[in-house]
């Protein structure tokens, strides 16, 4: 009991040394999440100018601030959360739940009847810390992900999501391959090390 008990203070120490989070502290940048996605395109060079991409799970919108910033005013970003999101000059952003229909017609209308250049989705639901909880919720919410890449996406374009390694990873993995002609696995430096996270890489 009083591992749980220091559990919460551990996090904030471990949260606030954080060389990610000083770092988007100090650049402005909307979290560090945006590193992971900036360490990524270092890598793979997903980003181009004139690209049309789709941001599920943005909130609060550092990837589509960096996005935004790579693709130029030429391209299109349409970001999509449950959550609200603070307006980003060049972003289109639709508040609600990519799953459900209506918000699904909005993406959908924000396309303007063009393909997505690449799709990416950070999302993850909200932890419980009981992996036999949180694990399936993660990879409903990737195969939905997938489900939106698969329809929207171009030939030759790409899906970047968030997964973790565990119960559903395997599986999931070989779904990705059904789709893709490539897959993957990117663990950025800005990832703690200590996390299950991964990010896998489709690539049509």
């Amino acid at each position: 009991m009083a591992k749980r008990h220091h559990s919460k203070p551990n996090w904030l120490a471990e949260h606030f040394t954080d060389e990610y989070v000083k770092k988007a502290h100090l650049t402005g940048t909307r979290s560090r999440a945006g590193f992971k996605l900036e360490q990524i395109q270092c890598r793979d060079r997903l980003l181009k100018p004139g690209m049309t991409v789709i941001d599920l799970g943005a909130a609060p919108g550092a990837w589509s601030a960096y996005v935004r910033d790579k693709i130029g005013h030429q391209g299109k970003v349409i970001a999509v959360d449950i959550l609200p999101m603070d307006q980003l000059a060049g972003v289109e952003c639709i508040q609600g739940d990519f799953r459900d229909a209506a918000t699904y017609a909005a993406l959908k209308v924000a396309l303007l009847g063009e393909a997505a250049d690449l799709v990416l989705s950070d999302m993850a639901p909200n932890m419980s810390g009981i992996p036999a909880i949180d694990q399936p919720g993660i990879y409903v919410l990737a195969e939905c992900a997938l489900d939106a890449a698969c329809e929207l996406l171009r030939p030759g374009g790409h899906f970047l999501v968030k997964v973790f390694q565990g119960a559903g990873f395997e599986d999931f993995l070989m779904l990705m391959r059904s789709h893709f002609k490539q897959v993957a696995t990117r663990k950025p430096k800005a990832s703690r090390a200590r996390s299950k996270e991964v990010y896998l890489l489709g690539s049509r």
